[in-house]
Formats: C-alpha cells, structure tokens, sequence
C-alpha cells in the first residue's frame, strides 16, 4: 500500500476553479482499479490550502493515476500551473 498526502497553497482568486478541478480530479481518481482513497480537503481556517489524502495499491496503481488523462489535465495543466506551494509527505503504516 502506499500513502501520502499532497499539501498546496493557492491564491484567494482561483478558490473556485481549484475546488472544481479537485471535485473532477477525486471523482475520477476513486473510479481507478488501484485507487484506495482519495479525500481533497482544505485545511480549517486556510481556504486557499489543499491537503488531499491519497492511497494505492501499489506502484503500478500510482503510476497508472499519473498517467491518467484526468490526471494530466486537472493536475499537469490546472492544479501545477496555479500553486504556490506544492508539499508531498510519504506515509508509512504504524502497527
């Protein structure tokens, strides 16, 4: 399994249309054969912060979601050409 989670800063003005990348950009992901989770948030009392918890099955899973059209267009072309900021944290299992 793996898991991590993708922390992005945006500016106030593109709030909306981030939302609506990231509504299309989950919807699309937890349809994915390798996709365990997929949950966008943002982080109370920062609106223009996205934290977005995701979890494959494996390696190839994740690579099949970089790979994905849904991928290259609301990420590659939205989210990556709007943020400010962009922090990835690899999780590893307790127990």
């Amino acid at each position: 399994m793996i898991s991590f989670t993708v922390r992005m800063k945006f500016r106030p003005e593109d709030r909306q249309h981030v939302a609506e990348l990231l509504a299309a950009l989950a919807a699309a992901s937890r349809n994915e054969p390798g996709c365990v989770t997929y949950v966008a948030h943002t982080v109370d009392g920062e609106p223009d912060t996205v934290l977005i918890y995701e979890q494959y099955r494996d390696e190839q899973a994740l690579e099949a979601h970089r790979a994905s059209k849904h991928f290259q267009t609301a990420v590659v072309a939205g989210l990556y050409q709007l943020m400010l900021d962009r922090q990835v944290e690899n999780l590893c299992p307790v127990g």
